[in-house]
């Protein structure tokens, strides 16, 4: 069954040949990744290229969320299920599949795909890309991934850096400067609920100051930071809106508990389409400690969602002064004077909110981030036609 969200926009199949791309991702249930990899391969087959997906999923989990959406959107989408450890036979999946599509590009996103199964493409002469989705350091296995996933991208044809900040450990891992290719995410709007429809659903009172944080409740998106920010607004009607779920979530409410402000927190969990609820926040509060071009920032531009937001990653390339709130990261006390500047002054933080969508709709537009990745493909696949 065809998707219409896969039939061509006017204007958008191009002139040359169709390529046939494959994206190979190991998908959280939701999180910005996801989101890019469903909108890039949404945009590029309604160009009319031949694109699919293999999602390395546990197995028993085909109907993995991401699988389940990006399915109901139309796409290509095939689980990938192996055993635990499995990692040659998942490399050969990779590899079987690639060979009987006679694909073009395999496009990868993550380390995990970036380490295990990228050399599968490289058996087969295939060009690869990497999208370098952002860092989240951690404890010591996710350092240790993160190695392995720059060393593994020195191999790599090219390689898409979200963030200009992302430029130096790349370049330091050895990874030719020529192969690096700095290309923020996009955005496409999508529905978005009314004000007071989202708030309603989300259970909080049209008197409260609300306050909304959506992401992986883990270290480094900075969950806590903002409950330490909230203990100093105890004299303003502050409530925050958690939209995400992750391993921190018990430690999270501990730490509510301890500061005192566990009634003034709606610990909402991972919903679907969290974009739709921005409308609802008076306020969108951005804490991480790290970053790469993050999608929520993108969610509440297009929503004229007032911003706060800490200076880590592509944060700064996304938004300046005059769009945003921006504090230092992992510093509390400026967190809270940021807040207590949106409900100082609604008509200022509103107005900074309009001049955010304007600048979404004029620097990240959906059709100039396909042709630049058009373009980076052809330039790849073209060289081996030559070969042939």
């Amino acid at each position: 069954m065809t998707s219409p969200i896969l039939a061509p926009a006017p204007g958008e199949v191009g002139t040359a040949d169709p390529l046939k791309i494959v994206h190979v991702l190991a998908p959280a249930p939701f999180g910005g990744l996801e989101r890019v990899v469903q909108a890039l391969a949404a945009g590029q087959a309604r160009r009319g290229h031949q694109v699919s997906i293999l999602a390395v999923v546990p197995p028993g989990d085909e109907a993995h969320p991401f699988v389940t959406s990006a399915r109901r959107g139309g796409l290509d989408v095939h689980a990938v299920t192996v055993g635990d450890r499995a990692y040659l036979a998942e490399r050969a999946i990779v590899r079987d599949f690639c060979r009987s599509r006679g694909i073009d590009i395999l496009h990868t996103h993550g380390y995990r795909p970036d380490v295990l199964d990228s050399p599968a493409a490289a058996s087969l002469g295939i060009p690869r890309v990497s999208t370098l989705h952002g860092f989240t350091g951690g404890g010591w296995k996710n350092r240790l991934y993160e190695r392995l996933q720059l060393r593994a991208l020195r191999r790599f044809d090219a390689v898409i850096a979200v963030a200009r900040s992302q430029l130096t450990r790349i370049l330091a891992a050895g990874v030719s400067r020529d192969r690096v290719h700095v290309l923020p995410n996009a955005w496409e709007d999508r529905p978005l609920l009314d004000a007071d429809a989202a708030r309603d659903r989300l259970n909080v009172p049209r008197s409260e100051l609300h306050l909304g944080w959506v992401g992986r409740l883990s270290r480094e998106k900075g969950a806590d930071v903002l409950l330490d920010a909230i203990a100093l607004l105890k004299d303003l009607p502050v409530t925050v809106s958690f939209v995400g779920d992750g391993r921190e979530a018990a430690a999270l409410r501990e730490q509510a508990e301890g500061l005192g402000v566990s009634r003034r927190v709606r610990w909402q969990g991972a919903l679907p389409d969290a974009g739709r609820y921005f409308p609802g926040f008076d306020a969108f509060v951005l804490s991480s400690r790290t970053e790469g071009t993050p999608i929520v920032l993108f969610e509440a531009m297009a929503a004229a969602t007032p911003i706060v937001a800490t200076t880590v990653g592509g944060v700064p390339d996304i938004v300046s002064e005059e769009e945003a709130f921006l504090v230092p990261s992992e510093d509390p006390a400026a967190l809270a004077s940021a807040i207590r500047s949106v409900h100082a002054d609604p008509d200022g933080a509103a107005a900074r909110a309009q001049r955010a969508r304007r600048r979404l709709s004029r620097e990240f537009s959906m059709t100039s981030w396909l042709d630049r990745h058009d373009d980076l493909y052809r330039s790849l696949v073209q060289p081996r036609v030559r070969r042939r």
